[in-house]
C-alpha cells in the first residue's frame, strides 16, 4: 500500500505543479474510500493471469485500507468489486472471482496438463500464476488453505507434473517452489511440517541443478 502511495501521489494542475508528491492529498482521499472496482475487459486474461492486477488494484485496496485506519474508521470495510465488461453478470466480490479463477484455471486438470504440455513457456506461464497468488496475498490479503494445498498436489505432489515442469523449466519451476515456500513463511498457507520440508529440500535440489546450468553456459561461451 505504501509502495502504491509513493508511486502515485504526485499532482499535476494548472500553475506551476507539475508532478509535486503530496501524499497527504492522497492519503486524504483515500481514507474517504469504500469500494474499490475493478473492471476486466479480456475473456483471455483474469485477476490471476498478470501482475498488473495485483499490482494496481491490490495494492490500491491495501493502501485504501491503510489509509481507512489511519483515520480511525475500520479498514476491513473498504471493499473491492470485479465487473467483467464483456458479460451481463453482476459485480463479483473480489475473493470470489479470485476462488473460481483458480479453480477453473490453474487447479483445473485440463489446463494444467494443456500448459505443461507446452513446454517451457507453459511451465513459465505456471509460474508467474504463483507469483500472482503471492502478489494477491501480500496487497489484498487473498489467503485460502484448500487453494494453496490443491495448487502443493497439482505442481508439487504428482510426480509426472513436477518432472515435466521441472525437465521443462528447472528456473520457472523454482519460482513455483520458491513461492509456495513465501506462502507459508509469510504466514498466509498454513502448511504442515511435512510439506514445508519437501519444498525445501525440492528447492535445494532446484537452485543446485539452475546454478550447474548457468556454469556450463557461462563455461561454453
Amino acid at each position: 500500500g505504501d509502495t502504491w502511495v509513493n508511486r502515485n501521489s504526485f499532482s499535476y494542475g494548472r500553475g506551476g505543479e507539475r508532478g509535486e508528491a503530496r501524499p497527504e492529498v492522497l492519503n486524504s482521499l483515500l481514507a474517504t474510500t469504500d469500494r474499490v472496482v475493478q473492471a476486466i475487459d479480456s475473456v483471455e486474461y483474469g485477476l490471476t493471469d498478470i501482475q498488473e492486477y495485483y499490482a494496481n488494484t491490490g495494492a490500491l485496496l491495501s493502501a485504501a485500507r491503510s489509509a481507512k485506519a489511519k483515520s480511525g474508521a475500520d479498514p476491513s470495510k473498504v471493499g473491492c468489486s470485479i465487473v467483467e465488461t464483456f458479460g451481463d453478470d453482476d459485480p463479483k466480490e473480489l475473493d470470489e472471482t479470485l476462488r473460481m479463477e483458480y479453480r477453473t484455471r490453474l487447479l483445473n486438470p485440463r489446463w494444467a496438463e494443456a500448459m505443461s504440455e507446452q513446454g517451457s513457456g507453459g511451465a513459465f506461464e505456471i509460474s508467474q500464476r504463483f507469483t500472482a497468488m503471492v502478489g494477491w496475498a501480500g496487497t489484498a490479503g487473498f489467503q485460502d488453505d484448500f487453494v494453496y494445498d490443491q495448487s502443493f498436489e497439482t505442481y508439487v505432489a504428482d510426480e509426472a507434473m513436477r518432472e515435466k515442469l521441472r525437465e521443462a523449466n528447472p528456473e520457472a519451476f523454482k519460482n513455483v517452489v520458491r513461492r509456495m515456500l513465501e506462502l507459508h513463511g509469510r504466514g498466509f498457507w498454513d502448511a504442515d511440517d511435512e510439506r514445508i520440508k519437501e519444498l525445501q529440500e525440492l528447492y535445494s535440489e532446484l537452485d543446485t541443478e539452475v546454478e550447474m546450468m548457468s556454469a556450463e553456459i557461462t563455461s561454453s561461451k
